[in-house]
């Protein structure tokens, strides 16, 4: 897996408006199935976004994901 993240860059920067929303469900513990329904999209849709973040993010898994938003102090969305 190669780094996508820009020098010199904050992950989180990296993410799309899209990825950002997906994320605030995730790291809320939202289910696949009720993020896509609240989003107008496919379940399979949410689980790419799910991809993206993680890889972009450098975490395994939304425990990693909140663990890091947490340690980074990346901006919430209310």
């Amino acid at each position: 897996m190669t780094d996508i993240q820009p020098s010199g860059s904050a992950p989180y920067e990296t993410l799309t408006p899209r990825e950002r929303d997906v994320m605030d469900y995730v790291t809320r513990g939202k289910p696949n199935k009720i993020i896509a329904a609240e989003l107008g999209v496919s379940q399979r849709t949410i689980e790419a976004h799910r991809a993206r973040i993680f890889q972009k993010m450098q975490v395994r898994n939304a425990v990693e994901l909140v663990h890091c938003i947490l340690a980074n102090g990346a901006p919430s969305q209310n």
